[in-house]
């Protein structure tokens, strides 16, 4: 019993359950190694390459595949001894239990073939039992196995045991094949040969199954926590629409500091719909409170501009300066290369001189073709603005003026209209409000505003006619300008053209008195006939045969309305003759022509109504 205390029966607390012989040093690493334990040596060392019960074994995977690791090292297992010769094969050994004895099968037998393992296996089929087998002696054989939880044993010689673990299951499978024999008995009945094989149990499979939903719960979870980790912040909610978060709202977008977070409120507002009648104007000085920040943002433009231009010229100085030094680094090579000093120089040092000598030039000519394109830009850019002092920019420039003039004035017109749309809306309530209360003194007071509104809006109706009438004059004198220019342009060009044939003909004929007569009346002739073009196209004239036509219709057209008619219904009526007409088109024609149509504006309040009249026979009898 000795050679079990320190054979096989040293895995268990009781030693006398297996019994092993360790006379050799062989038998003690393969029966560690075939029952799933990685033996080691004093130093740590391992005594066989690779676990054959589980091939790939690693004790550091318990969180993952639930096989608890196995410490070689507990107490009870023993010193070690040192590690076999690697060329010998591994031999299973008899094993001597308490009431029966296993012997193993012939080596040179190929090993017994088992089923493919079902996922998460903890139940083995054991086969060729001895009839007189108990479930006693069972346990005693395979508890050395591991714990076992239950053992279902059939009539017949085979029976289903159930281990706490799955590592187990690898270790009981290592006992197949080896012959069973109940004590010193030699009776047919008392011995058989073990067939150990995976089972397939549902106990097990559900067991497996929960771990890999446990194990997929927790990859979910560690999955949306690192996804809510990255995540960026949701923004923040947008309030609701009501008088006072409007109120509060427009004084944040006359800060420049919270204009950004502001903007985004109103223009959430403006597209669920919030703007209506009751708060057309609210939204308006809004509107007009974030368009007040164009200016700003230009001029933090044109700041950030400045330091660009800045930037560049501090770059440029620093590129000077690293010119420079490359090139007092150039001229001390180029010393060096000299005859007084290269002679003596090595023929090593010679060489790298040169190599260094090249390079720097290199980098030099890159520097100064840098510099250079530096300076050609800043010369483009100087000749451009030199160019913009020819009359043809002067022109363009005063046209750009008066472009902008026109532009702000058409701005203008367009924040007076919706003005007065608002002023209208509020008349309009006003009104409601009047029709659905009594005669008191509240009603007094809102006919004198009302009177006080249509007044106003009256004054705001003759501004806006004044303001349209500048706008045509403005537009008018534009055209005229540009005609100017181009007419200009063409006399300067035949004029040169004239200038070069009459030097030519001066050369070839000698007769310059002659010719420069003749070029003065012809000069003359041009400066008169330009003259007497400009004077005609100062006059407001038809551009096309089509415009004369729609003038035709429309003034045969108003002059069977003596009181006038709307552009609507004039539109629709040359909407029936030409569908491609657009109102506007027939506005821009009657406002061309002053003396021959005028605009009236009829009623009061929500009645206002303008109507354009002809007026061409009165235009005759005041001239």
């Amino acid at each position: 019993m000795a050679a079990a205390a320190d054979g096989l029966g040293s895995i268990a607390i009781d030693t006398t359950q297996l019994n092993m012989s360790v006379t050799d040093p062989t038998a003690w690493a393969t029966a560690m190694n075939n029952l799933g334990m990685v033996p080691v040596g004093l130093a740590g060392q391992q005594l066989v390459t690779d676990s054959i019960c589980v091939p790939g074994f690693d004790p550091s995977l318990s969180m993952m595949t639930g096989i608890t690791p196995i410490n070689p090292m507990i107490p009870g297992m023993g010193l070690v001894p040192p590690p076999p010769p690697t060329d010998v094969p591994v031999v299973k050994e008899i094993i001597h239990c308490k009431s029966c004895t296993l012997f193993p099968p012939n080596p040179n037998l190929p090993p017994p073939s088992t089923r493919e393992r079902p996922p998460g296996c903890k139940t083995v089929f054991v086969g060729g039992l001895p009839e007189n087998a108990t479930e006693e002696i069972i346990q005693e054989v395979f508890e050395q196995c591991g714990d076992i939880t239950a053992i279902r044993k059939s009539k017949k010689n085979f029976c289903h045991i159930r281990f706490a673990e799955e590592f187990m299951v690898d270790k009981a499978i290592y006992l197949s094949g080896y012959r069973m024999r109940l004590g010193s008995s030699t009776d047919k009945k008392d011995s058989g040969r073990l067939h150990v094989d995976f089972a397939q149990a549902r106990d097990d499979f559900y067991e497996w199954e929960c771990k890999q939903r446990m194990l997929a719960r927790e990859e979910r979870h560690r999955r949306k926590m690192e996804e809510d980790r990255l995540r960026p912040p949701s923004p923040p909610a947008i309030m609701h629409y009501s008088e006072h978060e409007a109120a509060l709202l427009a004084e944040k977008l006359k800060d420049d500091s919270k204009f950004s977070e502001a903007i985004t409120v109103l223009l959430t507002w403006i597209e669920r719909g919030e703007v209506n009648r009751r708060s057309a104007n609210q939204f308006y000085s809004m509107v007009q409170s974030a368009n007040s920040h164009v200016r700003r943002l230009m001029n933090e433009k044109a700041a950030h501009e400045q330091e660009m231009e800045q930037a560049k010229e501090s770059f440029k100085n620093a590129l000077t300066g690293i010119l420079t030094q490359f090139e007092q680094i150039v001229a001390v090579f180029n010393a060096s290369t000299r005859q007084k000093a290269w002679d003596h120089f090595s023929k090593a040092q010679r060489k790298n001189i040169d190599i260094w000598r090249k390079h720097s030039e290199e980098l030099r000519n890159a520097h100064s073709e840098q510099l250079m394109g530096i300076r050609r830009e800043e010369e483009m850019e100087m000749s451009d603005d030199d160019s913009g002092d020819n009359p043809s920019k002067k022109l363009r420039v005063d046209d750009s003026a008066l472009a902008i003039q026109a532009y702000a004035l058409k701005e203008e017109n367009d924040s007076l209209r919706w003005q007065l749309d608002a002023y209208r809306n509020e008349v309009e309530l006003l009104k409601q409000e009047k029709g659905q209360l009594f005669r008191t003194e509240e009603s007094l007071t809102k006919d004198q505003q009302l009177q006080f509104l249509q007044q106003t809006m009256q004054g705001m109706q003759q501004q806006l006619l004044s303001i349209q009438e500048e706008l045509n004059n403005k537009k008018s004198e534009l055209e005229q300008a540009k005609e100017e220019q181009t007419h200009t342009q063409a006399m300067l060009k035949v004029l040169q053209e004239q200038l070069k044939s009459a030097k030519e003909l001066a050369e070839i004929n000698e007769h310059d008195e002659s010719q420069a007569n003749e070029i003065n009346v012809l000069t003359v002739a041009l400066v008169n006939q330009d003259r007497e073009k400009n004077s005609e196209k100062r006059s407001p004239g038809l551009k096309s045969e089509k415009e004369a036509l729609l003038i035709g219709i429309i003034s045969t057209f108003l002059h069977v309305h003596p009181f006038g008619a709307n552009i609507e219904y004039l539109w629709s009526y040359m909407q029936q003759l030409d569908s491609r007409i657009s109102a506007n088109e027939i506005e821009m024609l009657l406002m061309r022509l002053p003396r021959m149509f005028k605009q009236e504006f009829t009623g009061v309040g929500a009645t206002l109504e303008k109507r354009w009249k002809f007026c061409a026979f009165e235009g005759i009898k005041t001239i």
